[in-house]
């Protein structure tokens, strides 16, 4: 095991490269909790034949924009007639992205933290240093208005959506910047790049979007199903396990998506 595959995110080790990513040991799981956080989420049989309760949204084949669903096809058009769509370095993003991403997550039906200024520079100094992130950006053709951006994370022989945001009042006024952004990117890394598969991530733990469904319906992506296993904390093992039952009538968001985890692990 090598602690430099895996990143501690919001508390919990996750393995950097999901379709590489072995079943780890008791002794593995513990020895990385010594290292901090609070779980470890082991996947397992990446792209499995069962159908389980765990899985990531991928995309692993490129079509011809013809075979895709009449709506798709429509709005992607409208959107490349609209908008530019491009990768920028992080300076350019920079300096376009935040009041896109602060509106965003305003608008999200389930509660999200919003961003403030400060953690927003935090987080592109830490881009600075982290040298597996591409930047895109889709800018009005007319206005040079940018108004969704995506922040994608390079593997080896794949691509994550790691995190795409749009101006609300963009996605009410059919001008589709979603299409063609996915659409461009599609093309880009599995045609250009010729990159095994792109992802949208793991099934939600938050359920503050509907955007892997957006991405099944309109534009092929599918289910990569997996094994899922979870260490924990000892005194966190024993929290869930009071709360458990009561997963359902819990406000607080950050507690529900842990024991949301719970519940996909029980699953299996």
């Amino acid at each position: 095991m090598n602690i430099n595959e895996y990143r501690c995110y919001k508390g919990a080790w996750i393995f950097l490269e999901e379709s590489k990513e072995a079943f780890l040991s008791k002794e593995e799981g513990k020895s990385l909790l010594k290292k901090g956080g609070l779980m470890v989420r082991n996947i397992y049989d990446f792209d499995c034949e069962e159908e389980t309760s765990f899985w990531f949204v991928i995309k692993d084949n490129i079509e011809d924009i013809s075979e895709l669903p009449f709506s798709a096809r429509r709005n992607i058009r409208r959107s490349l007639r609209l908008y530019n769509i491009r990768k920028v370095d992080l300076e350019d993003f920079s300096k376009v992205a935040f009041p896109i991403i602060s509106s965003a997550q305003k608008s999200y039906k389930v509660g999200c933290r919003v961003m403030d200024r400060k953690e927003y520079d935090d987080m592109i100094g830490k881009y600075r240093n982290d040298g597996d992130k591409d930047f895109w950006i889709v800018e009005r053709k007319d206005t040079k208005e940018v108004v969704a951006v995506s922040i994608n994370r390079i593997k080896t022989d794949s691509c994550e959506y790691d995190d795409m945001k749009c101006l609300p009042e963009a996605l009410k006024d059919r001008s589709y910047p979603y299409y063609g952004l996915i659409f461009t990117m599609n093309r880009y890394y599995l045609l250009e790049k010729n990159m095994k598969y792109v992802s949208d991530g793991s099934r939600s733990v938050s359920e503050h979007s509907n955007i892997q469904d957006f991405l099944m319906h309109n534009f092929g992506f599918r289910k990569a199903y997996c094994k899922l296993n979870i260490y924990r904390k000892w005194w966190l093992f024993v929290v869930i396990k009071v709360l458990f039952p009561f997963r359902n009538m819990l406000p607080i968001g950050k507690i529900r998506s842990v024991l949301r985890m719970e519940e996909y692990f029980c699953q299996f």
